[in-house]
């Protein structure tokens, strides 16, 4: 699809409002909004403008979403057009590749754009070796996703390009997509992969996210060197990456629990990749194994609790913060005096200092004394743009629990 760089039409801002898009927050919504001047089609190029009618920035209107206008530049005289594409996506890739140094051969695995990160507001790129996976969560960037093709070929010379789609992106932005080729080859059923020594096998078209959790890389690292000698219980273990690196590092058993098929498969490939014998798998609701394994009296020295998305909106915050209570009471009640807590969250509603006051209150209620041993985030391909803390979603809390 052929999609004009011109600018069809003027977005106002109601008075008071401009200041979040002129410090550069790309998402502006629609109650921020008085008036749009012209008749701009859902994905053309927008000005935004002050309510006395100053530029703020150069966006993408979408008028069936809550994110009426996606900004991408403040400079009046840039153009949203191919080369200005072409130059973001670089830009993005010059990090991973130069200062980063993640493209380190053919099986390496990465994220290359991150959506507002990388302001690249709508879109997520992922590459594992030859292959890249990508995200559209905006209309305006879907509708130019042939250009992105091209350009992401061009840049990065991979063999495919694989579209993957985000579960209700279609209803919030009136957006009909399929997973699909979307050019080049079709990637194989099984992908293998390499991350610090390890092999991964990874589904592109079918396994969760865009393949695999790139974002735990440096957390996985973190949480093994904890595990020579250890028992460990890797809960919500999806393809075992948690579970296949304590085992690497020493840990004497590792049980790896998850409710999907799939995904107990994919963990034991893992395990046989890499020669991994005293890796057990469990395929159940992780509520239902944990409330098992405190009823057997079961004791683990290193527990990983990673759940998938609890809140996705508000509405359900409440809810879901009584989820990671009843699961962190269960992993204090399964831990060993002296043992490793690593308490991960994904929601981007849920707060670090929220996530903590879980861990505070469950303490309390099982009596167990616990220090923070480390903060930290998702590894350094999922950038955080200061200007939109939003990007900003991956909790992990390193606890020490007595």
């Amino acid at each position: 699809m052929t999609v004009s760089s011109e600018v069809s039409g003027q977005v106002i801002l109601k008075p008071k409002r401009a200041q979040p898009f002129y410090s550069r927050h790309p998402w502006v919504f629609a109650g921020a909004v008085e008036r749009v001047e012209g008749k701009p089609a859902d994905g053309a190029v927008v000005d935004l403008r002050s309510s006395v009618g100053n530029f703020v920035g150069r966006g993408l209107i979408n008028s069936q979403s809550k994110i009426l206008v996606r900004l991408y530049s403040w400079d009046e005289s840039v153009a949203l057009d191919r080369e200005f594409f072409k130059a973001r996506l670089k830009r993005a890739i010059d990090l991973r590749h130069d200062q980063l140094k993640l493209n380190h051969g053919p099986e390496a695995a990465y994220r290359v754009a991150f959506s507002e990160a990388d302001i690249l507001s709508g879109m997520v790129i992922d590459r594992y070796g030859e292959f890249l996976t990508v995200q559209f969560t905006s209309l305006a960037l879907a509708n130019r996703r042939e250009m992105f093709g091209e350009l992401l070929t061009e840049l990065l010379g991979v063999k495919g390009i694989y579209l993957r789609t985000e579960k209700g992106i279609g209803k919030l932005e009136g957006l009909a997509l399929q997973d699909g080729l979307l050019c080049g080859e079709a990637p194989p059923t099984e992908y293998i992969i390499r991350e610090n020594g390890l092999q991964f096998a990874v589904n592109l078209a079918e396994g969760q996210k865009t393949g695999y959790y790139l974002d735990q890389r440096d957390n996985r690292l973190a949480v093994a060197k904890f595990c020579a000698g250890k028992r460990v219980l890797d809960a919500f273990c999806y393809s075992a990456g948690f579970g296949v690196y304590a085992a690497k590092a020493g840990a004497t058993f590792v049980e790896s629990v998850d409710a999907s098929e799939s995904a107990i498969n994919l963990g034991k490939r893992n395990a046989e990749l890499n020669g991994l014998p005293q890796m057990t798998f469990v395929q159940s609701d992780v509520f239902d194994r944990l409330d098992a394994l405190v009823l057997e009296g079961a004791k683990f020295d290193v527990i990983v609790l990673d759940p998938p998305k609890f809140a996705r909106d508000r509405a359900s915050l409440e809810q879901a913060m009584k989820g990671y209570r009843r699961l962190h009471k269960l992993g204090l009640k399964l831990l060993n005096p002296d043992g490793i807590l690593a308490s991960f969250c994904c929601s981007g509603l849920i707060s670090m200092d929220m996530l903590e006051s879980v861990i505070a209150q469950t303490a309390v209620d099982e009596k167990r004394d616990v220090q923070l041993l480390e903060r930290r985030g998702p590894a350094s391909d999922h950038p955080v743009n200061i200007a939109c803390r939003e990007s900003g979603y991956l909790k992990c809390i390193l606890s020490r629990v007595w």
